[in-house]
């Protein structure tokens, strides 16, 4: 299976030599993060901010230090600001009708507990009364030991129909062992035919942020996605302040 890759951090970003003023001046949202990270690992390939910390009490020089501590300013108000849920978007005009069919899921984010590991799929109906409602399946692990492959079932219902890509979900496990409950079912984005991001966020911080949250990563074909889709799909993982918390979804036939 063709799997997703991040950006390869020794591209160039182009931020070389800019000023403390200038990387001010060019914050913006999420992009100042994306910006802030490649800077700094092209400037000192530092890749990440414990470095930055470390560089900070090891600097001798004023300049130098001023201009870390305006890096590390700045990725801190780009997280506050550009991490708050409410503020992600979703697929404009959402259309059910298109989404309807097969899934497979290339990779996931778990929430705290328990959740289907591998071979994950799902299919998706749009019902006589224009709703939609799904069965899925994937494999678990039980009690330490037991793996099986789990059946689910769900029904989605749109609270605010102008924005008809944030659904809530109830879902039922199709046996005794498996749980139910119900979660919020956010498509942060999908072109229909190639693939889908989807969202959701169980617990949220005092500052908006997620604490507890899951995503998953569908395509229609099991195999994987071309190069261009994967792109998209990286910037919609920094978009929903997820990247490098993804992990590949084996899919092997099983269930």
């Amino acid at each position: 299976m063709q799997s997703l890759h991040r950006d390869d951090p020794d591209s160039e970003s182009g931020d070389e030599g800019v000023s403390a003023t200038d990387f001010l001046r060019r914050q913006r949202n999420g992009t100042c993060i994306t910006q802030a990270s490649n800077w700094w690992i092209t400037t000192y390939r530092a890749p990440d901010l414990t470095a930055v910390h470390t560089l900070i009490q090891n600097s001798m020089g004023s300049s130098k230090l001023a201009l870390l501590l305006v890096l590390v300013s700045c990725v801190e108000r780009c997280l506050s600001a550009s991490c708050v849920v409410d503020s992600f978007s979703t697929k404009e005009d959402f259309d059910p009708k298109r989404y309807a069919g097969k899934w497979y899921a290339l990779q996931k984010k778990d929430p705290e507990g328990l959740f289907l590991q591998d071979n994950i799929s799902a299919e998706y109906t749009i019902d006589d009364d224009g709703s939609m409602t799904a069965s899925s399946k994937g494999r678990v692990t039980l009690f330490g030991f037991w793996v099986v492959c789990a059946d689910m079932a769900a029904q989605y219902s749109v609270p605010d129909p102008a924005s008809p890509g944030k659904m809530f979900m109830n879902y039922q496990g199709l046996a005794s062992y498996l749980s139910s409950g119900g979660d919020n079912y956010w498509v942060i984005d999908t072109d229909y035919d190639n693939y889908a991001i989807t969202y959701a966020c169980r617990t949220v911080k005092d500052d908006g942020s997620c604490e507890d949250g899951y995503a998953i990563i569908f395509s229609r074909n099991p195999r994987g996605l071309p190069p261009a889709i994967q792109r998209t799909v990286r910037q919609k993982q920094e978009d929903i302040c997820m990247v490098g918390q993804f992990q590949p979804v084996l899919q092997s036939g099983a269930c």
